[in-house]
């Protein structure tokens, strides 16, 4: 069988691209750990009363690491204003109590899908001073343009939570 040189060449080009990307996958995962996000629980959403998120909020967790409970419903996140000091590494627990929400910090690498029913997590470190907006990046209903919260990023002495 003959192959046309210019046939030739587009093959190995093709060839070697999907080798590169294939190398470059399986090294994110094995190598550097890269993994999707999965949920790390699952809880009633018309139940939330009788779970760790029955009262959303900050939680110190002692040397500058917090916990966060955070509720999405339409069409505003639970708690909606956190402050915590500069370098304080937050890992924020949130779920949504009616339908699919999204949950980004801007300028931050925390992306979340929340779905009902389920717990999604991420860890911050937040190493500057500044407001983080967080905001619901996956449509919710009429209200969906006026979901969102903020996290204060503060001097230790005068970090708390405001509801």
């Amino acid at each position: 069988m003959h192959i046309d040189e210019l046939e030739r060449y587009w093959l190995i080009a093709v060839s070697v691209t999907l080798g590169v990307f294939t190398a470059a996958l399986l090294a994110s995962v094995f190598i550097f750990g890269v993994r999707l996000p999965s949920p790390v629980g699952r809880i009633d959403p018309t139940n939330l009363e009788n779970t760790e998120f029955a009262e959303p909020g900050l939680r110190d967790m002692g040397d500058g690491q917090y916990t966060a409970h955070i509720v999405a419903q339409m069409w505003n996140f639970m708690p909606r204003e956190i402050r915590v000091p500069v370098g304080s590494e937050v890992l924020f627990n949130v779920t949504s109590r009616d339908i699919t929400h999204g949950f980004f910090i801007e300028a931050h690498n925390a992306n979340l899908m929340l779905l009902p029913g389920q717990i999604a997590q991420v860890r911050v470190t937040f190493d500057r001073p500044g407001e983080f907006h967080i905001i619901c990046h996956e449509y919710c209903g009429p209200g969906h343009q006026n979901m969102f919260g903020v996290i204060i990023v503060e001097d230790p002495a005068t970090a708390g939570i405001t509801e």
